[in-house]
């Protein structure tokens, strides 16, 4: 290897080495071992532009391994990104410093998105792949032609998630992706011939990839693996094999140098290994000069790239531009003339086929369950291996993998990914879920058949905790609308909230109209809001979400008739409503001192709302086999029972 070449890859170990010992804690194996390559990658092959770094056409660089955060930390400080400086680096993990434990998405900084959890990485490169392969068929060649890199180590390997969302990605021959693997056969516990002894080149080879095997610490090898890459006709693996801990005389190859500082005796021996005579966080001007020459190897790429957008930004900007507020207008008014009773998976579907009919950034797909979810409409084109002029995706039975890979579609650009599944699958999503959330992404999950509605499936597939688990994920919109009016207020707010996902939980069953009249304001974007009054002064409210709204209306007039007066409160977003004003939040709440709550589900997130003297009607129990009016019967969810046991706790 050339000394330029190990005084750069140094530069990246001995910043890892550093903040991790000056933290206390962290992970500095990864970064030292695998150095060498991204070396390489940065130094030859990755464009980006640290100056820009949002430019569209940019390659993306995810580190699925995100422990090794450090690793990138260093490539950004040293490539001149003004989002990180040395400063930044000697406070690494502290609090208010971008150079967080695990990265954590930030725009404009080239961290691309949020990594930790094993795995993730590697779904969210899959979709960015395929976010750059629909955007180049949308935008022509000039525009868009970039490719995606992701570090992945074992422990990515060995979660599920790697294999649903490689799978995927060698069904559609994402060719611009490339996986880095850091093959260190070292896990915390130990090797990582303890659990696995898979054969990785059949492995990936099986899934429809490339694979390279090379030497990780080889300047030449790694080089050439990835000017090999540059015009693959399928994705592609380069294992790399590599020494975790490389130059720590003691700890190199081991365990012990995965997630903990090395020591400052060891660091003394590994500064002396490798012939690095300079004090913590000290890079050599020259060398430093080096590295800042490499990030701007791009620019003049950049600048003829911004000439050819310029000239075509009217009509890019035509080909991407959304239309949401005055179709779902439209919409709405088709509610109220047609007044039908359907399911708000149909209400759903209805909604999505006036919105696929124009739109160019909604992306739409299911888990092999677009015949139920109602996820792809009549307008919709199909992405293929190869053909990209699509514009929904068939995930297969891949949960976990969808849900990580419409995270990578909505970084990549202003994609509008959205997904279906069973409500009772969110917790295969839950993971991917949790990180659009912390990432602010506008990711829609439309999860259908989300009561015990669903009928004789039984408890495997009915929903039971599953809403009061989402709604406990902060930045999360989880909506249970109650009607085809409601729906359209739903999806309408879900696309409105550009830094919030939204979960859309929608029954299996038919739901009766509870809004007959037009309005422009979207009630459901309070959260919400009175839908019955059975007369002026009251003394009970009630409070319904979804199918379980006209089951609270039916009691509401059965009450009305023994002279005990309510209203009925719709909740289609517990979370929306929370962020009301005080004064909104007490005109719902305040205004009797009984309250109780009707919904098909567990009723600890209802408790807050009912307070101690209320009453909550759902169920805490799992479900049961049999046609779904008899199970509302068996959990005491009739208008008989909610008006019967509502009349005693008034009249107590």
């Amino acid at each position: 290897m050339s000394k330029l070449h190990n005084d750069l890859a140094n530069c990246i170990r001995f910043l890892s080495i550093d903040a991790v010992q000056k933290a206390n804690s962290g992970h500095p194996g990864m970064p030292m071992g695998m150095a060498d390559v991204v070396t390489v990658l940065f130094k030859n092959f990755l464009r980006f532009n640290p100056k820009n770094p949002d430019w569209l056409n940019r390659d993306r660089f995810v580190l699925s391994a995100g422990h090794g955060s450090m690793l990138l930390y260093s490539l950004l400080y040293l490539t001149g990104y003004k989002s990180i400086s040395l400063n930044d680096i000697k406070k690494f993990r502290k609090l208010k410093s971008i150079c967080a434990g695990h990265p954590e998405y930030h725009p404009k900084t080239g961290i691309e998105t949020t990594t930790g959890p094993l795995g993730q990485g590697i779904a969210n490169a899959v979709g960015l792949a395929i976010g750059e392969e629909i955007l180049k068929r949308k935008l022509g060649k000039e525009i868009v032609n970039h490719k995606t890199y992701v570090v992945a180590g074992d422990g990515c390997l060995m979660e599920g998630i790697s294999h649903e969302a490689m799978s995927l990605a060698g069904h559609l021959k994402l060719k611009n992706l490339v996986m880095l693997f850091d093959n260190n056969s070292i896990s915390i516990d130990g090797p990582t011939s303890l659990a696995v002894s898979d054969n990785f080149k059949k492995r990936f080879e099986s899934y429809g990839w490339n694979y390279i095997l090379i030497n990780g610490h080889d300047e030449k090898e790694i080089f050439k693996a990835l000017k090999k890459v540059q015009n693959s006709k399928k994705p592609t693996v380069i294992s790399c094999k590599t020494k975790i801990g490389y130059g720590s005389p003691n700890k190199s190859g081991k365990s012990s140098s995965h997630g903990s500082p090395l020591g400052l005796e060891e660091i003394k021996l590994v500064r002396k290994s490798l012939n690095w005579n300079h004090k913590p966080f000290q890079i050599p001007r020259k060398i430093l000069s080096e590295w800042k020459k490499i990030g701007k190897k791009c620019e003049q790429i950049n600048a003829k790239w911004d000439k050819v957008y310029k000239n075509r930004k009217e009509k890019i900007d035509k080909i991407l531009k959304n239309n949401f507020t005055k179709i779902l207008k439209k919409e709405k008014q088709v509610a109220i003339n047609e007044n039908k009773s359907i399911a708000s998976r149909k209400s759903s579907e209805l909604t999505l086929n006036a919105l696929t009919k124009e739109n160019n950034t909604l992306i739409g797909g299911s888990a092999d369950l677009a015949g139920s979810n109602n996820t792809k409409t009549k307008h919709h084109k199909i992405i293929k291996p190869n053909d990209f002029n699509g514009d929904y995706i068939h995930y297969g039975v891949r949960e976990h993998a969808m849900s990580g890979i419409m995270n990578g579609l909505s970084l990549h650009s202003n994609f509008i990914p959205y997904g279906g599944t069973f409500l009772i699958f969110s917790d295969y999503c839950k993971p991917s879920i949790r990180l659009s959330a912390l990432m602010k992404q506008r990711v829609v999950y439309v999860m259908t058949h989300d009561s015990i509605g669903l009928g004789e499936d039984g408890p495997t597939h009915q929903p039971i905790e599953q809403l009061s688990g989402l709604r406990s994920i902060p930045n999360l919109n989880v909506f249970r609308p109650a009607d085809r009016m409601e729906t359209i207020e739903c999806w309408q707010q879900a696309l409105k909230s550009s830094k919030t996902p939204s979960v859309l939980s929608l029954t299996r069953q038919n739901l009766d109209p509870i809004r007959k009249e037009y309005s422009n304001i979207n009630k459901c974007s309070l959260g919400a809001y009175e839908i019955l009054r059975t007369r002026k002064k009251i003394n009970l409210t009630i409070f319904a979400s979804g199918s379980e709204v006209s089951l609270a209306i039916e009691a509401s007039h059965k009450l009305a008739k023994d002279k005990i007066y309510s209203k009925v409160i719709s909740m289609p977003c517990q979370d929306l409503f929370d962020q009301q004003p005080v004064s909104y939040k007490k005109k719902i709440l305040d205004e009797t001192n009984i309250k109780i709550s009707v919904e098909a589900a567990s009723t600890d997130c209802w408790k807050k709302y009912v307070g101690n003297n209320g009453l909550t009607f759902g169920i805490d129990a799992f479900g049961k086999s049999a046609p779904y009016k008899e199970i509302y019967k068996h959990f005491g969810l009739t208008a008989v029972n909610i008006a019967n046991k509502s009349k005693k706790l008034i009249r107590k």
